[in-house]
């Protein structure tokens, strides 16, 4: 797309930036995976993967637009959390003596990204995606590199959707889809327990130091 082009796209009003339509999108089709979720398993996978992997689209295409905006990359991570958790709450009435388990992974998807977005506004980064060197290494690798980001989204999905539509018995295609993304879905987990750790000690510290420029100034 030309430059001139690209001038024809760009817009002052945030709500219509092409990425935040593409995340308007996804809230569609999501709704709509959640509508057919408890009757129709086929239609649910088909709308909520296509909602899912329009989260690979968002992102690029805010760059290649040049139209980012904190409202978009809030939109995105919401989405992203509120999907997950509704399909994590269908799992909870379908594999009852597992709901502790689903609660948890809730809980723990929230928080962790609730306090690292918001420990990244409160040391002042433009996104919850830039990463400075100085942070946990598995941290970097998983917001730096765009591949594995997707494979680690996309893996943890796929683990969640597989055990939405598992009817049994299970096959030799059954297991290997369950162990690849199981895996997946555990290293995302251990990558949200690292931020939310990463988060809190940021938070911390933030704490600390600007207690001591209170305590500084009332000396003076």
């Amino acid at each position: 797309m030309s430059n001139g082009n690209r001038r024809l796209l760009q817009t002052d009003n945030v709500f219509l930036y092409i990425p935040n339509i593409i995340g308007y999108t996804r809230i569609i089709l999501a709704s709509a995976a959640l509508y057919y979720m408890p009757w129709h398993p086929k239609v649910c996978t088909i709308l909520y993967c296509i909602s899912c992997l329009l989260d690979a689209v968002d992102g690029n295409a805010a760059r290649y637009f040049d139209q980012c905006s904190k409202f978009g990359a809030v939109l995105d991570m919401v989405t992203d959390r509120s999907t997950t958790t509704c399909l994590l709450c269908f799992l909870s009435l379908k594999y009852p003596a597992w709901t502790i388990l689903f609660q948890f992974l809730i809980s723990l998807d929230f928080s962790s990204h609730y306090m690292h977005m918001y420990s990244s506004m409160t040391e002042g980064s433009s996104s919850h995606k830039k990463i400075s060197q100085s942070s946990n290494r598995f941290l970097q690798l998983y917001y730096n590199s765009n591949v594995v980001l997707f494979i680690m989204c996309a893996g943890n999905e796929l683990f969640f959707v597989a055990l939405y539509v598992f009817k049994g018995p299970i096959n030799a295609a059954w297991w290997i889809v369950f162990a690849v993304s199981g895996v997946i879905c555990f290293l995302k987990q251990f990558i949200n327990v690292i931020q939310i750790v990463n988060a809190s000690r940021v938070l911390a510290t933030i704490d600390k130091e600007e207690r001591a420029k209170a305590l500084n100034a009332k000396k003076q």
